[in-house]
């Protein structure tokens, strides 16, 4: 090992600062470079994606000075941050789709060190026309990713797509609710949820949430509280529109499996109700 890469080893188990401010120098300079993954959200919003995109283009063997990329970080200021993020995406797929080593290029970006690599990747997603069940299979190694920020963009990157096609969504999730990994689990909850954040809206959940029951019914009892959390949100947002469903779920579920996990989902998906 380098000395260099000694150094980055060695910011893998930092603390994130607590303001943008305090963010030390070299840990900026690593996060730039493309050669550390973000801790925190205080991290994300620092990178300046006019060094990350070109540095992580080089390294997964596009070239960095690309018009298309050029001009795509030139007009990054007029678009809000997730926008950013999008069109850096969006010209990455656009060189690598030109590029002869297209797999290659796509597999070295998708195993990147930085998490916003990996964001990129799994964006990609949302471009590839592909069908349903294969943009979740595709999307699968992202849903499991180590870090909290890649798994928040696997689902945006198919929630359109799921809202388009609900029932065959709803089936073709089915065995990820009872998949052994945590994050799979959560996926399936966070991705269909009626309202969610930063997303569409799925009206046909929001109006008959019963449709979705057959999913986040094997959740109701969840060792997780990764798990728990989505799903207890998940029928939060149902009673937004549906109060008297989502209350005679909770007290069918607590009801016949009267266990702490249970009883910490029916209390946190009934928030809005008893407030």
């Amino acid at each position: 090992m380098s000395a260099v890469q000694a150094t980055h080893a060695a910011l893998l188990g930092r603390k994130g600062a607590a303001r943008i401010a305090l963010i030390p120098p070299d840990v900026l300079e690593a996060l730039n470079g493309g050669h550390v993954p973000t801790v925190n959200l205080n991290e994300f919003l620092a990178i300046d994606l006019g060094r990350l995109a070109p540095a992580v283009a080089l390294q997964v063997g596009l070239d960095p000075r690309a018009e298309r990329l050029v001009d795509t970080l030139a007009m990054l200021p007029a678009f809000k941050p997730m926008q950013r993020h999008t069109h850096v995406a969006r010209a990455l797929y656009d060189l690598t789709a030109a590029h002869t080593a297209c797999d290659d290029v796509a597999h070295r970006l998708a195993t990147h060190p930085s998490d916003l690599a990996r964001c990129w990747a799994a964006q990609w997603i949302g471009f590839s026309g592909l069908p349903l069940a294969a943009r979740l299979e595709s999307v699968r190694r992202f849903a499991a990713d180590t870090h909290f920020g890649v798994r928040e963009i696997a689902w945006m990157a198919v929630r359109d797509e799921v809202a388009a096609d609900l029932d065959a969504a709803l089936a073709l999730l089915a065995p990820w609710v009872v998949d052994t990994d945590e994050n799979i689990r959560r996926f399936a909850s966070e991705l269909t949820r009626p309202r969610g954040v930063w997303c569409a809206q799925i009206e046909p959940l929001k109006a008959e949430p019963w449709r979705g029951l057959p999913l986040i019914e094997p959740l109701r009892a969840d060792p997780s509280r990764y798990v728990q959390n989505s799903v207890a949100n998940w029928l939060n947002d149902a009673a937004k529109r549906q109060p008297a469903w989502t209350a005679s779920v909770c007290e069918r579920w607590l009801d016949e499996s009267p266990v702490p996990a249970t009883r910490y989902i029916a209390k946190r998906a009934q928030r809005s109700i008893l407030a």
